[in-house]
């Protein structure tokens, strides 16, 4: 053990651990569960700490070898060989300064190692003089949770494309199966199963687009702004400098806000950008409900679907096997729906110059968006790819119905249609038997009036 201070008092560290004693506090205080920052947060963190030591060596306020070696330092974080050392909870108070200063901290005691110095000894590489130098939590962090969800929204779109293009797949190899539309999850005209999937690739599609387009609102960003917003303790060309190296480094589009005090108090990017999460998941939960209901069963269900088996589905019924991954992916969009209603909460919760409550409202972002794109990912490659629609079974679901009266109404009339189905019912018999019986109509008619083409598109 190492004995350090800070302006509390001394404390004892593990000297084998490169965080200090603002991080040591902090494991203190808020040990509340075993969850810690989102590596995503840390590593879009780190990348803004390289940035600034490269444009405050550039602007002559850190030596090459302090730049160097906290350039350095980042390096090996960003390739992962410091994770152990995030060790800060992601319930936290004070705003994300424990977030801040837990790299801070880690980034000091390793680059103090590349200039040949021992650990803690911050008179020649300084957590918060030299790493944190002309910044703030107040704009480091906003600006890191932009990175880390812009990064991650690409991906979640990219997993949205394929999803798109596997409804897409099935609305071409299902054109010719006709199946009972339902309605109140009653009988209800017929639909082809190509243009129910071409609804769930529209509703996919207009789902990628939104999420695509949110990144423009993330885009804006208070790096410089320091405190509040003002950018007091910081030269005006260091925003500007810090912004273009960020952009290069992490290749986003980013930009300086207008306002950098509006953009340090007021966090409506993100409750746009959960938002749109939010309607989302209500779509993915849309379809997984329709998927468990077509594939019911099978036996004594619907069973107009296979979805593939993943796993056994009982300890007591043996071959038993239950939708699994849809379960799963209805789950996880119910966690993104409830994560939208904390965000928005706790966004509005901000009090005049800062909200303070930005690490739940970033943990829950960014989970919200890991959780889409692997839920995304697996449900398209476990449910959608692999789900077969069975034609005889839909065509013996919709010859039992009968709605088969409906598309004839403009020739019997409501009235009669309504005598013609109860006769049906009455006889357990189906419409074309009755239709047939009171001659009507001849086979042949009704092969042409209740053809995939009458039966589903304008007349």
């Amino acid at each position: 053990m190492i004995t350090v201070k800070d302006s509390l008092g001394t404390l004892n560290i593990d000297e084998n651990r490169y965080y200090g004693p603002f991080t040591a506090r902090a494991l203190e205080n808020f040990n509340v569960s075993d969850q810690t920052v989102s590596k995503e947060l840390i590593y879009a963190y780190v990348l803004i700490k390289k940035c600034a030591a490269i444009t405050n060596q550039q602007l002559g306020y850190l030596s090459v070898e302090k730049s160097r070696a906290i350039i350095q330092a980042c390096d090996d974080i960003l390739d992962q060989k410091y994770d152990q050392e995030f060790v800060v909870n992601k319930y936290q108070g004070g705003a994300g300064t424990s977030t801040n200063m837990n790299v801070n901290e880690v980034i000091s005691n390793i680059a103090l190692e590349y200039m040949n110095h021992k650990k803690h000894q911050y008179e020649y590489c300084h957590p918060i003089d030299d790493v944190n130098l002309h910044q703030s939590t107040n704009d480091t962090y906003p600006t890191a949770l932009k990175i880390a969800c812009i990064r991650l929204v690409r991906e979640l779109a990219d997993e949205y494309s394929k999803l798109q293009e596997s409804f897409q797949d099935k609305e071409s190899t299902n054109r010719h199966i006709l199946k009972l539309g339902r309605t109140q999850m009653m009988d209800a005209v017929p639909i082809l199963a190509s243009q129910m999937f071409s609804a769930y690739a529209d509703v996919t599609s207009r789902d990628r687009w939104r999420i695509y387009k949110v990144e423009e609102r993330l885009r804006y960003v208070n790096i410089g702004g320091t405190a509040i917003g003002t950018g007091i303790n910081a030269p005006l060309k260091f925003g500007f400098k810090l912004l273009n190296t960020l952009q290069q480094k992490a290749q986003i589009g980013l930009a300086r806000s207008d306002n950098l005090i509006d953009t340090t108090q007021n966090l409506d990017a993100f409750t746009e950008t959960s938002s749109l999460l939010s309607v989302a998941a209500t779509n993915l939960i849309k379809i997984s409900q329709d998927l468990r209901f077509l594939s019911s069963g099978p036996n004594g269900g619907i069973g107009e679907i296979t979805l593939e088996k993943r796993q056994d589905g009982s300890t007591i019924m043996p071959g038993k096997t239950n939708p699994v991954i849809v379960e799963n992916t209805i789950q996880i969009a119910e966690r993104v729906i409830a994560n939208d209603q904390l965000i928005k909460h706790t966004v509005a919760m901000g009090n005049l110059e800062l909200n303070a409550f930005m690490p739940i409202i970033a943990e829950s972002l960014i989970e919200s968006l890991t959780l889409l794109i692997k839920g995304v990912n697996r449900f398209r490659e476990y449910v959608i790819e692999s789900l077969v629609v069975n034609k005889d079974r839909c065509l013996e679901n919709l010859k039992q119905s009968h709605s088969l009266i409906t598309p004839l109404i403009e020739d019997v009339g409501y009235d009669k249609a309504a005598c013609i189905v109860k006769e049906a019912t009455t006889q357990n018999t189906s419409i074309q038997q009755i239709l047939l019986q009171q001659n009507l109509y001849t086979k042949e008619e009704l092969d042409t009036l209740l053809s995939n083409q009458q039966c589903t598109h304008p007349r």
